[in-house]
């Protein structure tokens, strides 16, 4: 498709989201700064000490991405596959968090195609309510992705470990709109993630959020759905536990859930330490209604049921 379509004497660019319209006034001037500026100012900048540090930029874009190109530090974290260190990049001093995947336990845990499909979405989306991938590269025991490092702690720790469980209103809906952003650009990707929970959301120093671990996501090809029982007790959806076809909804469940943990300070489907099994846990998300506290306004209240509702109506689309 040509993103040029002419206008009279101006010439109107179509881009992804956007569309402009370039005069021909516009670029005759344009053409001028540019014969201006590849003369004499080209050649003093040519002859600067910002060119020379230009050089040694582009020297450094085409070295190899190996370990030695971090210092790594401290160990923020751990997960199934390994551990998440802080790490700093010797030729600039930015620091990031490092996700170190260990070969021997992807492999006993046959988690190949987890860890490749996560590095995959990664390189693709693009927000600043998701965790970015700078850089990736592996040594002889492990896979590393290097990532925005979050300094702020997990959701689950300030819901749970800063006074009294929960927060306000106004807090809690600050925090969901900014995973609904992330959401949002993940679904921009035909991509639905598919573990929402507390522990996954990260913060920030100055107390912004980003959605973090994207091995459960998948993207969906374009015009189908699928299906896959996947997620995390608690938060998974009821067409998920049904084993019933789907596509975004699953995420809509898992805000709903979020946003009323946020605010009740526990889970809608299990007491905050209550010792449930799974199977019990299940049952609830498919049988009983959740129940609202004095904490919620009877905002919060429709704000906690939209998502689950949108998820549902996805759901019955689906069936048919």
């Amino acid at each position: 498709k040509n993103p040029f379509k002419p206008v009279g004497e101006s010439l109107l660019i179509f881009s992804k989201h956007n569309k402009y319209i370039i005069t021909r006034q516009l670029v005759l001037g344009l053409l001028s700064v540019l014969d201006h500026l590849s003369g004499e100012p080209f050649q003093e900048y040519m002859n600067s000490m910002y060119f020379d540090r230009f050089l040694q930029w582009k020297w450094l874009e085409r070295q190899p991405v190996t370990k030695n190109t971090f210092r790594q530090y401290r160990v923020l974290g751990k997960g199934g596959f390994g551990e998440v260190c802080a790490c700093q990049v010797r030729a600039t001093g930015k620091m990031y968090a490092c996700k170190r995947l260990e070969k021997k336990r992807i492999k006993k845990r046959k988690g190949e195609s987890m860890a490749l499909n996560e590095k995959q979405i990664l390189e693709k989306v693009n927000s600043q309510f998701v965790v970015n991938l700078a850089y990736a590269y592996e040594t002889k025991d492990a896979l590393c992705l290097v990532l925005t490092i979050m300094n702020g702690g997990d959701l689950k720790f300030h819901i749970y470990n800063m006074g009294n469980p929960g927060f306000e209103e106004e807090r809690a809906l600050f925090y969901a709109a900014e995973i609904l952003c992330g959401l949002e650009d993940l679904h921009r990707e035909n991509t639905v993630y598919r573990d929402l929970k507390p522990e996954n959301i990260l913060l920030d120093d100055y107390g912004h959020i980003r959605i973090s671990d994207l091995g459960l996501a998948v993207k969906i090809p374009e015009g189908e759905s699928i299906r896959g029982r996947v997620g995390t007790v608690g938060y998974m959806a009821p067409e998920v536990l049904n084993n019933q076809r789907y596509t975004l909804s699953p995420d809509y469940w898992g805000l709903g859930c979020l946003i009323y943990e946020m605010i009740a300070g526990q889970s809608p489907f299990r007491g905050r330490k209550e010792k449930v099994k799974r199977e019990e846990v299940d049952r609830r998300v498919l049988e009983t209604e959740e129940v609202y506290s004095h904490k919620f306004s009877e905002e919060a209240k429709s704000i906690c049921k939209m998502p689950a509702e949108a998820s549902s109506n996805q759901a019955h689309l689906l069936m048919g």
